[in-house]
């Protein structure tokens, strides 16, 4: 699925998807930047069960994310993808913006 600005890869929607029927109280997942981390800035996940006026939602199946227009500020462009693979399974955001990131993928600086 594509937006302006955030892009949700298949994989991504499909876990989220999982495991939003694993949790029937929460609707959607909330992805936000934070302040801190090893590089600056941080990526949060949440499980919600409501939106807010100014998010930006992204539906793809039965994936559900909402990105608040703060935190959209530093996603703009990036793609929010699911990868599972030897190291373990993790949300991962590909972000042009980040001009470093750490080693866990988790933080980022712009």
């Amino acid at each position: 699925m594509t937006t302006d600005t955030v892009t949700l890869s298949d994989s991504a929607a499909k876990r989220i998807g999982a495991i939003l029927k694993s949790d029937l109280e929460k609707t959607a997942m909330r992805v936000s930047v934070e302040g801190g981390g090893c590089s600056g800035f941080s990526y949060k996940f949440d499980l919600v069960d409501n939106s807010e006026a100014d998010d930006l939602v992204l539906e793809k199946g039965e994936a559900k994310v909402l990105i608040d227009s703060l935190s959209l500020v530093y996603m703009s462009g990036s793609e929010i993808d699911f990868v599972d693979n030897l190291l373990g399974q993790s949300f991962q955001i590909k972000n042009p913006n980040a001009v470093a990131s750490c080693g866990c993928g988790t933080s980022f600086s712009i």
